[in-house]
């Protein structure tokens, strides 16, 4: 799939939106990319989560991990797709950590996956939790890096698509200057 085809998912499936939004980092943005429109569709999680297995299917992956909430369903199905085994970190006292059992052999080849990237924060954290097992780590794969070529894992990353996303820090903010409504991600509520 070309990036233009993959853009046209976020499109199509209402997963980009326009507007005026105030970012994780607690910049600002005219757009923000909502993965649970993608992810609440079984067939456009499975063409994209194919596509990551494919860019990776020569590299003999053991075992594929991901980040709660929407790593678990990329990691998932992109373990269904490559035939390996499939777990997840989740947060623990604000930190990426394995639970319920979960082990990696020191001769897996472990690829991460996440949904969108923009600092990269939680990819290195499961990064650093996985190191500790000692396995090798083949890669990084994601749908969107909208970190704009600044997130560094160490290791090979594929995203599907890079995408260059304006950010404004608060008091600079075009969008507040001219009185937008704010939303805030992952809610329903706006700020004036």
């Amino acid at each position: 799939m070309t990036e233009q085809e993959i853009l046209q998912i976020l499109k199509d499936s209402n997963a980009l939106l326009e507007g005026h939004f105030v970012l994780t980092s607690g910049f600002h943005s005219p757009q923000y990319i909502e993965k649970f429109r993608i992810l609440e569709q079984p067939h456009y999680t499975e063409m994209l989560c194919r596509e990551i297995a494919g860019r990776f299917q020569f590299d003999d992956v053991t075992l594929v991990v991901g980040p709660m909430t929407g790593g678990i369903i990329l990691s998932h199905e992109i373990g269904r797709q490559l035939h390996v085994k499939s777990i997840f970190t989740e947060r623990v006292d604000g930190k990426m950590t394995f639970r319920r059992g979960f082990t990696i052999s020191p001769k897996d080849r472990v690829l991460i996956v996440e949904d969108i990237i923009t600092t990269g924060g939680s990819v290195m954290e499961v990064i650093e939790e996985v190191k500790k097992f000692r396995p090798t780590i083949v890669g990084v794969g994601a749908i969107v890096d909208r970190s704009n070529a600044k997130t560094q894992f160490g290791y090979t990353f594929k995203p599907l698509l890079k995408m260059d996303v304006i950010a404004y820090k608060p008091e600079e903010c075009p969008l507040c200057k001219s009185k937008i409504p704010i939303t805030k991600p992952g809610s329903t509520s706006r700020s004036n």
